[in-house]
């Protein structure tokens, strides 16, 4: 009889949480932002899109700023930061918070985002893929269309001049170690967006971007398009020469903690990945483990009341709880298969 009592009464607290606590899923959406002389609807990013929405069980949005590819190039990257700003403010789906995944120089629109958007939803995670954190120290490698024989026009005049900071994008993060006052005075975006200007750190930057839940910073160890290719994870040159490369951590930029990723750093929050390949080349299995755990949906077990809507619902809902209570639960997502 005690026995049978004793089963009764698991049944009984089986059924009170199977309404009571139930595991509610917040599913935190992400958005894409595509690298220079890319865009939304091409094969690639929409492939990409999807795979990490549907590995991650989290909606994925690409974000295209203009027509993309052409105005990746040649709009200043304030004005596409603004344009992202707004759109982001704009898809009720952010509205509670998202993650943020960036490609090459999307990536310093996804900064900008953090630290320069007023009013905008919360960025919880940011996944950098090869960006150019602090900088490149030449712009990446075009080839002979329309568009870079219009480029290689205006890298023959000064760099940091007016009319080459508000006509070509990359201008806005070239940094040029042996030039360095000039870079200062001149560029238009990353001496702001890493609060290099001294006398002119702006605090909430700080605050924005030492807010992230984690940073993942991915560099490519046979990158060739980013010079140097440390410049993933905050790494560059030393004032007034090429070499040798600094780590992040011997800057002054980190020392200082301009815009707070020593702050995120020591609070573990900043993940330094190094995966093979060139320039973007991440492998399946480098996605899955580096980026997708990220953007998983994040399960809490709340106190809340919940009817199931029907007899069958609830028999499943209970046999669901059974078998995790007692470890016979097999459907669990594989996040390392080897491609």
């Amino acid at each position: 009889m005690a026995s049978v009592s004793q089963s009764t009464t698991f049944i009984v607290l089986i059924f009170f949480f199977s309404f009571i606590f139930i595991p509610t899923t917040h599913a935190v959406p992400f958005i894409v932002l595509h690298g220079i002389g890319d865009k939304c609807s091409n094969r690639g990013i929409t492939q990409f899109t999807k795979q990490l929405s549907d590995w991650s069980n989290s909606q994925g949005y690409c974000l295209e700023i203009g027509d993309g590819s052409w105005d990746s190039w040649t709009m200043p990257l304030f004005e596409q930061t603004s344009i992202a700003c707004e759109k982001v403010k704009s898809m009720s789906e952010l509205g509670k918070g998202y993650n943020i995944v960036g490609l090459s120089q999307g990536n310093l629109i996804g900064q900008g985002i953090i630290e320069f958007c007023d009013g905008g939803p919360p960025v919880k995670n940011f996944i950098s893929l090869g960006g150019p954190h602090a900088g490149t120290a030449s712009i990446p490698f075009c080839g002979s269309t329309v568009i870079c024989i219009l480029l290689d026009s205006l890298l023959k005049l000064e760099i940091y001049s007016d009319y080459v900071q508000e006509h070509l994008a990359p201008s806005g993060y070239l940094k040029i170690p042996t030039d360095m006052s000039n870079y200062l005075e001149g560029c238009r975006f990353l001496p702001k967006l890493n609060n290099e200007i001294n006398g002119s750190r702006n605090s909430t930057y700080k605050e924005r971007f030492s807010s992230l839940q984690n940073l993942v910073l991915i560099m490519f160890e046979d990158d060739t398009i980013l010079i140097p290719k440390e410049t993933a994870w905050f790494g560059y040159y030393p004032e007034g020469a090429f070499r040798p490369v600094l780590p992040v951590q011997e800057t002054m930029f980190y020392k200082e903690d301009w815009i707070g990723l020593r702050t995120l750093d020591e609070a573990g929050k900043v993940k330094f990945v190094n995966v093979s390949g060139n320039h973007l080349r991440i492998s399946k299995s480098d996605m899955k483990k580096y980026m997708v755990p990220y953007l998983k949906d994040q399960t809490s077990t709340e106190q809340r009341v919940t009817e199931p809507s029907s007899y069958g619902e609830w028999l499943s809902r209970l046999w669901y709880i059974f078998k995790d209570l007692i470890g016979l639960n097999e459907d669990q997502p594989l996040l390392h298969t080897m491609y």
